[in-house]
């Protein structure tokens, strides 16, 4: 009965060894399989004339195979890890209203136009100035309003 005890603990023991080592790996899978749909061409620092002014102004590109919604999708933004204060309700140029929107001055682009944001359109957003510099690692995550699940994220080196 006591070597009956001691397999069945061992074997549990090494069951739950095997799940320590299984669950980082479970973590970072489901982290890696947001999808970059939605992702930043762009980020440009200087104004309509080259001078450098921190402009902050980002171009996204829906790189995927279908269209979204957009009045159905909003985004977060990151610099270097740290979520911006800045309010993205909606990626309809239409709908988004820069008064009522905090760190982002104006949103616009094809993408933005019409009810739908094609494959291959963009979407400018002009964010506060000096928001980026360059070297700032810039993640622009994208989620379903509906749902609030994330679509989309992506990382670029301004």
């Amino acid at each position: 009965m006591g070597s009956i005890l001691c397999i069945a603990i061992t074997m549990m023991l090494a069951v739950l060894v095997l799940l320590l080592f299984q669950m980082p790996n479970l973590f970072l899978m489901q982290d890696s399989e947001v999808p970059a749909i939605f992702k930043i061409t762009t980020i440009r620092h200087t104004n309509e004339n080259g001078i450098l002014n921190y402009d902050s102004y980002m171009v996204v590109v829906n790189s995927g195979v279908k269209g979204y919604e957009n009045q159905n999708l909003y985004a977060k933004t990151y610099k270097d890890g740290t979520q911006l204060n800045c309010v993205i309700s909606t990626m309809n140029g239409n709908k988004f209203i820069s008064s009522q929107h905090f760190g982002v001055q104006n949103l616009a682009g094809f993408g933005a136009k019409g009810v739908t944001w094609y494959p291959n359109a963009m979407i400018w957003i002009d964010y506060t100035d000096m928001t980026f510099h360059p070297g700032d690692e810039v993640t622009l995550e994208v989620f379903n309003s509906t749902t609030n699940q994330i679509i989309s994220r992506h990382m670029y080196n301004a």
